[in-house]
């Protein structure tokens, strides 16, 4: 039997339905990640959505607004859920830059995706837009590290842009919900560029109502549920990672973000969560891990893991 390919979608936009759950679970927990420690914290859907309409109250500050271009070009981690929400709640549309980009290639997607601002997740990948030509880009912002006083491009912190924003805010309470209320199913959301391989990399422009629709669609068929607890590692800036934090905002499923690859076995046993979406490559490689764990700890963990293994692939095995 098929999925259904018809959702009702009660929604307008993606920022629409994140504002929605954050009125509707304002308490619940939304996101964590690692702080500087390395230790998890969580953040409610109340204290996400704060921050997302003060950074898009901070980047209509730099002039920008319907439709207009702000790139992200970072690894995964919680501020680019945020950065991307706050694009989005200022009725802007986020053009993706994969961290790993080279310079030339970088400054390309940013010039041709006519982006004007450029959210980017420390100086060094700041520096990138040194390496080519970006006559519409206005600003770049930097989530981590001191903005280079001698950038060709004037440069803030994200903290400055949503200091900005929070000051705005507190002139115009309604800015935000009115931005958004104007944002229509057919409006430009996201700009993700391929990988380049054949050529130039090139743009693909994708629109509110196919988003919405796919975090719609994640929930009524159960892929995701509320009382799941997910671990995001993937990139955010390829569409997969983007469709889950569409289901994610739907479905009010609490997620665990941190990108950094060599922390995801570490991760699955701090997090334990019940959802972790991969390519099957990854997986095979927590599997080799954990093997390797079990047979240089002998005796007992490795007569445990053994039983385990087939156990889990069929749950009719007999229990010891």
């Amino acid at each position: 039997m098929g999925f259904p390919m018809t959702f009702e979608v009660p929604y307008k936009s993606i920022p629409d339905m994140f504002l929605k759950r954050v009125a509707s679970t304002p308490n619940a927990r939304a996101f964590g990640g690692p702080d500087a420690n390395d230790k998890p914290v969580w953040f409610t859907w109340a204290q996400i959505g704060a921050r997302a309409k003060a950074i898009a109250a901070g980047l209509t500050t730099l002039g920008v607004g319907h439709e207009d271009r702000v790139a992200i070009l970072a690894g995964t981690r919680l501020d680019w859920i945020v950065a991307d929400l706050g694009i989005m709640c200022a009725g802007c549309a986020t053009t993706t830059v994969y961290p790993t980009t080279e310079p030339e290639d970088a400054c390309f997607i940013v010039a041709d995706s006519e982006s004007k601002v450029l959210i980017a997740e420390n100086p060094a990948q700041a520096a990138k837009m040194d390496a080519g030509s970006v006559p519409l880009l206005t600003h770049v912002i930097v989530m981590d590290g001191a903005p280079n006083p001698n950038a060709r491009v004037p440069q803030f912190t994200l903290a400055e842009i949503e200091e900005r924003g929070k000051e705005l805010l507190a002139q115009q309470p309604d800015l935000i919900e009115n931005i958004v209320s104007g944002i229509q199913p057919d409006h430009l959301a996201t700009l993700i560029y391929t990988s380049g391989t054949t050529g130039r990399p090139k743009g693909v422009e994708l629109l509110h109502k196919g988003w919405t629709w796919q975090g719609v669609a994640q929930g009524d068929v159960g892929v995701l549920l509320p009382t799941d607890l997910q671990f995001l590692w993937l990139p955010l800036s390829h569409s997969f990672g983007k469709t889950l934090i569409c289901g994610i905002i739907h479905v009010g499923v609490p997620t665990y973000v941190d990108g950094r690859v060599d922390k995801i076995v570490e991760n699955l046993g701090l997090i334990k969560p019940t959802l972790m979406c991969a390519a099957p490559r990854i997986f095979e490689k927590v599997y080799n891990r954990v093997v390797t764990g079990a047979r240089e700890a002998g005796g007992v963990k490795l007569a445990i893991f053994q039983w385990a293994v087939p156990a889990a692939q069929d749950p009719r095995s007999p229990q010891p």
